[in-house]
């Protein structure tokens, strides 16, 4: 077990974790110099595309006659429960910070959860080649931030690879081995799973204690499941079959359990003879955001419902229960943790089970009490009840922190105080940085506060956000009537101030959106009868004169008279059909 080393990157969103993780691979030669392309890691399409790691990942290098378990986490706040999970793993964690940028926000929310496990902490400045690196400065703020010595602290290019070795060497000689009782029964904890159409599911485990091997008879103690273990083995970093696996190490097994419900990330494998104890899982997630997922097509539904339960083995941090709205069917109510999130899990449904989808307008999880003395958790518009049985509503808090150079400071803190936000203290990182200490309404945060506060800050400022708790506020229930029809997809809890802002932007842009029909279509936003905003697209005009060619006026006058009539007919009767793609125009403002 001495010769075990298990340690992951932590670092803020393009900090360059998955380029250092691709020199490691190449230094300790365990992809062929053929097979080396950037980002190796990231298998998943849409990460490549983006750029962005949105899958921790698993990998296992020999190096020296050491083993060395590497996870590569993701960066982004909405990813940060692949990142604790991952920590929960691993016994040392590589620091990650940008020469360029410094310490960002995620390096602080990161960095904490890292301490709070106890691990190892290697501080290590990447990018160091590049021509605004800002070297002494950066390792001048790394020293205060975790109080370590100058030499402590790596300074690497994991581009060009130079220096990536004595990372390596530190990983050795600092990060502690597992440590592992002998003779302990079989004690296996999953951090992370996924399903195979021919293996069924597939648990990434660490052996905390014992070993098991092919063959052998598992069972899961937190869903009490039991099965036969089809394979076990490493990743290097595609799947290598092994005999065995041993205490300390991190691996696969392949369960052939086609019960995807069997198999919960943070539970713990023993084998079925021996029944060891429950080891200490992970702190339950908490969605922060709602959206409901729709199939376009009814039919389609049977396959959202599978496609979902596969996904959400592969992504522990999502939730979901059925829904039916009227103008949609039915389809499920979704928990994630922010607006990215639901944008990968739309595009992962739309493209890995070809499904196409409608999305409604996200909402927060908003507590209403009732004055009969009920208290109700409202995740979506069509459960808020009739507001003369309500006595208070209340909707989520979190408290954020804001990385950004001083000259700034001015315009975020106007676009916090806009988002109805609470200045709580301001922190020097040095002379030109600051850390901002705000308390803002969830639902402030999670839609479009990050692009706006790039924006302001010309791409400078960094955000990370943890839940406090719940705060009174006046919520209200806004309705989108189009043609005189409420559309269910559309209403939205909003805080009472901002319904008639709200309410009109989402009817200009439907205005402008929308397909045109043959008669008026009224658009409108209300709040229970009272009308808040309200819009008209006007109609399209077919030029019924155009086969007069001469004769007195009247006979137009009166083919006119008769367009009018069939218009105000056709809106009594026409309905409005959404496209899909408004709905998305409506959630990204």
């Amino acid at each position: 077990m001495n010769n075990i080393r298990n340690f992951c990157i932590i670092a803020h969103i393009d900090h360059g974790k998955s380029t250092l993780a691709d020199r490691l691979l190449e230094l300790t030669a365990t992809v062929e110099k053929r097979k080396m392309k950037e980002q190796v890691l990231d298998t998943m399409e849409l990460e490549r595309e983006r750029g962005i790691t949105i899958k921790l990942q698993p990998v296992r290098m020999n190096y020296q006659g050491y083993i060395l378990n590497l996870i590569d986490t993701p960066g982004h706040v909405d990813f940060n429960y692949e990142v604790s999970r991952s920590l929960a793993a691993v016994e040392g964690a590589i620091l990650l910070v940008d020469a360029t940028q410094g310490v960002q926000a995620q390096t602080l929310g990161n960095l904490y959860m890292a301490m709070e496990q106890n691990l190892t902490i290697i501080p290590v400045l990447n990018k160091i080649d590049l021509p605004n690196a800002q070297v002494d400065q950066r390792k001048q703020e790394l020293i205060k931030l975790l109080g370590a010595k100058p030499e402590e602290i790596f300074q690497v290019s994991a581009k060009t690879g130079q220096n990536v070795d004595a990372v390596i060497q530190a990983v050795i000689e600092k990060v502690p081995p597992p440590e592992v009782r002998p003779g302990a029964p079989l004690q296996a904890l999953i951090f992370d799973s996924n399903y195979d159409e021919y293996k069924g599911v597939i648990a990434y485990v660490r052996l905390m204690n014992g070993q098991v091997s092919t063959g052998e008879k598992i069972n899961f103690l937190g869903t009490d499941a039991d099965c036969e273990v089809l394979e076990t083995g490493y990743f290097r970093p595609q799947f290598e079959k092994s005999d065995e696996l041993s205490a300390g190490e991190i691996g696969y097994i392949v369960t052939g359990l086609k019960t995807i419900k069997n198999c919960r990330v943070g539970d713990t494998i023993t084998l079925e003879k021996e029944k060891a104890a429950i080891l200490p899982g992970y702190k339950e997630v908490k969605p922060m955001v709602y959206a409901g997922i729709f199939p376009k097509d009814g039919a389609d539904y049977p396959r959202l419902r599978d496609a979902i339960d596969k996904l959400k083995l592969n992504d522990a941090a999502l939730s979901f229960e059925p829904e039916r709205i009227q103008a949609l069917g039915f389809g499920f109510r979704v928990g994630l943790l922010g607006m990215l999130h639901l944008e990968i899990v739309k595009e992962r449904l739309r493209r890995e089970y070809e499904l196409d989808l409608i999305v409604t307008a996200p909402s927060v999880a908003n507590k209403v009490f009732l004055t009969k003395g009920e208290e109700r958790v409202i995740k979506s518009a069509q459960e808020m009840p009739d507001p003369t049985y309500i006595e208070h509503t209340e909707e989520p808090w979190v408290s954020v922190d804001i990385i950004t150079p001083k000259e700034y400071v001015g315009n975020i803190m106007s676009l916090a105080q806009d988002r109805r936000g609470e200045y709580k203290n301001t922190e020097y990182l040095d002379t030109n940085r600051v850390i901002l200490h705000y308390e803002l309404p969830l639902a402030e945060v999670i839609v479009d506060f990050y692009d706006k506060l790039k924006s302001v800050s010309s791409g400078y400022a960094s955000l990370n956000y943890e839940f406090i708790g719940y705060r009174k506020a006046k919520i209200v229930k806004l309705d989108i009537l189009i043609a005189e029809e409420p559309d269910e997809a559309l209403a939205m809890l909003v805080p009472q101030e901002k319904a008639h802002q709200e309410g009109k932007r989402i009817v200009e842009m439907l205005k402008k959106n929308l397909p045109r029909k043959q008669f008026v279509v009224k658009i409108q936003a209300a709040i229970g009868g009272k009308i808040v905003a309200a819009e008209r697209l006007s109609a399209l005009r077919k030029d019924v004169t155009a086969k007069l060619y001469g004769g007195d006026v009247t006979r137009k006058r009166k083919l006119l008279e008769k367009q009018k009539k069939g218009k105000k007919k056709m809106m009594t009767r026409g309905r409005v059909e959404v496209p899909s793609d408004v709905y998305l125009k409506i959630l990204k403002k």
